[in-house]
């Protein structure tokens, strides 16, 4: 209905005040609001009677109206055919406008209550967006991987919600707790924002501050042992001594030189990728000689030309380049584990409502394992929420197959899910649960699939 004062409903909106008509169809002269007959006409009913009312909220400003029609004398009278209305149907009492007054009173009061639940939902979405966005700002490289953590958590719990025999017959998920995954499983990792963000999107061992360093280093090499064997060599033309023999002896000795050095950085650069150090690469990386110091200024106090004398690399250049898998040192790691506790921290100072208050313990035990070797708390099965034993599935599976993390490469799905039967196999993660994943292809989600391909 429009917001004028052409209509009953319209004009009491607009004006605040009660209308009490004995018959829509003889409205008093001058009156300002008219009633349209198009409902009448189509439906074949005749509106006589009217009470219309506003309603109020507690600043007294009118939020809609209450519009009753046809008071009848008989409340179990049929006004059909339509000629029953002018004898069943009377007038509105005045302690029916005091009723309607009270009815509109406390549906106003319904109406804003029902509002501001749902402002209050509105505000709390847009703060875990706000949230999530704070944590792909803080860590580019995991972008999507809270909303699609999210997906395929919710997507499994509600395939569970279907299973009708075996051990998780008896486990549902009421839309409460449905929505209650969901927002864990978007906030899991808040806590990254507590993480350094250079060990956060450290993508190869050696920083790439340090990685500068030692290619400016060694291409200082290169030329101060050139420059070396130049002056060397004309040293020994000018003497007018130099054999055949000793020319080639210089020579051999600055190609050898030369090769020590290129071979040095070709094996640091291998090195340097966050793939797995094989037995053999790793002793030979043990094997070069490193310059020892006490403590990192020294380090970076040293000059090129004192570098250039060998030993080429530092100790702690070296023991950073000897870690076996991945790109991060044990302390690092510790410091990407932390985000768990930062984000259970995080999560436990926001005063959720009921039906959201086991989402700080939810996210919490997301990288706990059944068999104790998760983190942070070396959680076993019976102390590990089954909700977080949910997202565990999904968050290794999204982790295993994302195209965008510098420090590894995507997994083929059949590669992924080989993994995640392997880790089942092994105690760590719920059998059960692993296999409705896999029946019911969880992964094959349409939302789930659109969010991975659209980081391609």
């Amino acid at each position: 209905m429009p917001l004028d004062e052409a209509s009953i409903a319209g004009y009491v909106a607009r004006s605040g005040r009660s209308v009490n008509v004995a018959d829509a169809y003889r409205l008093p002269d001058g009156t300002a609001f008219r009633i349209s007959r198009s409902f009448d006409e189509k439906s074949g009913y005749r509106s006589k009677s009217m009470l219309v009312v506003p309603m109020r909220d507690h600043d007294n400003l009118v939020i809609g109206v209450i519009q009753l029609i046809n008071k009848k004398r008989n409340r179990a009278a049929i006004l059909q055919p339509v000629s029953l209305v002018e004898d069943e149907v009377v007038g509105f009492a005045a302690v029916d406008e005091d009723l309607a007054d009270s009815l509109a009173s406390q549906a106003a009061v319904a109406f804003e209550n029902a509002k501001l639940i749902k402002d209050i939902k509105d505000l709390f979405e847009s703060f875990v967006t706000a949230a999530v966005k704070a944590i792909e700002q803080r860590d580019p490289t995991t972008s999507g991987h809270s909303e699609r953590v999210a997906i395929l958590t919710v997507g499994l719990a509600e395939r569970v919600n279907a299973v009708s025999a075996g051990p998780l017959a008896g486990v549902r998920f009421s839309p409460d707790q449905l929505r209650e995954l969901r927002y864990a499983g978007l906030l899991h990792d808040f806590g990254k924002v507590g993480v350094r963000e250079k060990v956060l999107v450290k993508g190869k061992k050696l920083y790439s501050g340090q990685m500068n360093a030692i290619r400016q280093r060694f291409a200082y090499v290169d030329k101060a042992l050139e420059a070396e064997y130049l002056r060397r060599k004309l040293e020994a033309i000018r003497s007018g001594a130099v054999t055949k023999g000793e020319a080639e002896t210089l020579d051999a000795e600055y190609e050898k030189r030369r090769r020590e050095a290129e071979r040095i950085l070709k094996a640091v650069l291998e090195a340097n990728e966050p793939t797995v150090l094989e037995e053999d690469n790793f002793r030979a990386l043990m094997g070069l000689p490193t310059r020892p110091f006490d403590n990192r200024e020294a380090e970076h106090e040293l000059s090129l030309e004192e570098w250039a004398n060998g030993p080429y690399l530092s100790s702690s250049e070296l023991a950073t380049l000897s870690i076996r898998k991945g790109s991060l040192s044990p302390e690092e790691r510790l410091q990407i584990e932390s985000h768990v506790q930062h984000t259970y921290d995080f999560l436990q100072k926001i005063p959720w409502t009921g039906e959201f208050e086991l989402i700080p313990k939810i996210a919490y035990a997301h990288h706990e394992k059944l068999d104790g070797s998760g983190y942070p708390r070396k959680l076993t099965a019976t102390e590990i929420p089954f909700q977080s034993r949910i997202m565990t599935i999904s968050d290794i599976f999204d982790a295993l197959v994302a195209i965008d993390r510098p420090y590894k490469r995507a997994q083929p799905v059949e590669k992924a899910l080989d993994i995640l039967t392997g880790e089942a196999k092994d105690g760590k993660l719920d059998t059960d649960l692993l296999r409705v994943f896999l029946e019911a292809k969880i992964f094959e989600l349409p939302d789930f699939r659109a969010k991975l391909e659209s980081k391609a």
